[in-house]
């Protein structure tokens, strides 16, 4: 009996370092790891999430997993060997004034190879190319560095900041507001 090896290379969910799939029940262990991070939940603007554990993990993706949810589209992120390296997000989505937003985590393990930049890319060429959305509007907290370094990578504009407008740690927090136009996107893919 051969293996199941399926061939990617012309697939739309995968980019240059990352693939896009559907979160399973298998997910629930790395989402509960996840959970114990508070420093990045606080930078995501998640807050302090109650204690939770696999069990409630599982319980959640039952709820969501395979695209369940139409107001937030979740993905896992794969690297090219497989591996869930963290999850993107779709939301926000605006079909009336054609906008829409994402979000992004990579797990604390794998941070630093671009696979941010490579999964949200996926995204807005789907945004863009695929729903027809005219903008991504996209905020961070303004002390989250790894963020913003990846807006302006991606070609992001940023377009202002809301003073005080996250509280976590004891503190109020400046959010940074980004955004991509469909022209400038499609500028940026020619290149």
């Amino acid at each position: 009996m051969t293996a199941f090896t399926p061939d990617y290379s012309q697939y739309f969910w995968q980019g240059e370092k990352t693939r896009l799939r559907p979160f399973r029940l298998e997910d629930a262990e790395l989402r509960f790891i996840a959970s114990l991070d508070s420093p990045t939940r606080q930078l995501h603007q998640d807050g302090i999430e109650l204690p939770t554990s696999v069990e409630l993990q599982k319980e959640w993706l039952e709820k969501v997993a395979g695209f369940k949810d139409d107001r937030v589209i979740r993905f896992a992120m794969e690297n090219l060997d497989g591996v869930t390296v963290g999850w993107v997000t779709l939301h926000s989505l605006d079909q009336k004034n054609g906008t829409f937003s994402f979000g992004v985590a990579v797990y604390r393990d794998y941070r630093g190879h671009g696979y941010a930049v490579d999964a949200v890319r996926i995204l807005l060429k789907y945004g863009f190319w695929e729903q027809r959305y005219q903008k991504c509007n996209s905020v961070c907290v303004h002390t989250n560095e790894a963020s913003i370094r990846m807006h302006k990578k991606l070609g992001f504009i940023e377009e202002g900041k809301i003073r005080r407008n996250s509280f976590f740690n004891g503190t109020y927090h400046d959010d940074v507001l980004f955004g991509m136009t469909r022209e400038e996107f499609d500028e940026l893919m020619k290149t």
